[in-house]
Formats: structure tokens, sequence, C-alpha cells
């Protein structure tokens, strides 16, 4: 089996704590929302759904962020997460957001398989 691994956007793309940048990933036979942000540094990516209520998180296409860029926020109930690890630290929510696997290289960030 050959993995292709596939652009979702340019490394200038992603301010550190800025807005993210929104694609779709195959989960089965389903096309799902997902994104991709930077935070510190380093480039996280995770579905774009609640761990509350499936919905997506951004209150406009790609501001995941709170408004001091230290957590990634629920725009419809206040879900709050940790921006480098999905982790739910407080709001209507348990568990983390779902990872997905992306890296970044000469100046791009790539899904992985």
């Amino acid at each position: 089996m050959v993995v292709r691994e596939r652009l979702i956007c340019r490394s200038d793309a992603l301010a550190d704590s800025g807005d993210g940048v929104r694609f779709e990933v195959k989960r089965g036979d389903e096309t799902v929302p997902a994104f991709v942000v930077r935070y510190h540094g380093q480039v996280h990516a995770y579905l774009n759904r609640c761990e509350h209520m499936p919905m997506e998180l951004d209150w406009k296409p790609g501001r995941f962020f709170d408004a001091e860029g230290l957590l990634l926020v629920c725009s419809t109930h206040g879900a709050l997460y940790a921006p480098d690890t999905g982790v739910c630290l407080g709001g209507p929510c348990t568990g983390a957001l779902a990872r997905i696997e992306v890296d970044e290289r000469g100046g791009g960030v790539y899904l992985k398989g």
C-alpha cells in the first residue's frame, strides 16, 4: 500500500495562536471537517468536532482560539481544549479532541497518510 501525504497549507498560513486552517479528512466512508493550528511554534491538527456535542468548534471559519490565544474553544457551548494535546480543560466536555497526524516540513503542513 502506498501512503500518500496531502498538503494542507503553507507553513506561513499559520500564525502562533492565530487563525487555523480548515480541511477535510476521510474517516471510513465519511468526509469530516478538520483543522490545523499553530501553538508555541508547533502545528497541531484535530477533527473539527467538539467532544461535548458533535458540532464544529470555530465561531467563524478558522477561529478556534480564545481571545488570549491560549485555549481552543467551542463556539457553541464554551468547551475549552488545550491546543497542544486537545485535552478538555473546562466547560461541558470530557476526554479530548480527536488528533490528526500532520507533518510540517519544507514550508508546508502535510496530512500524513
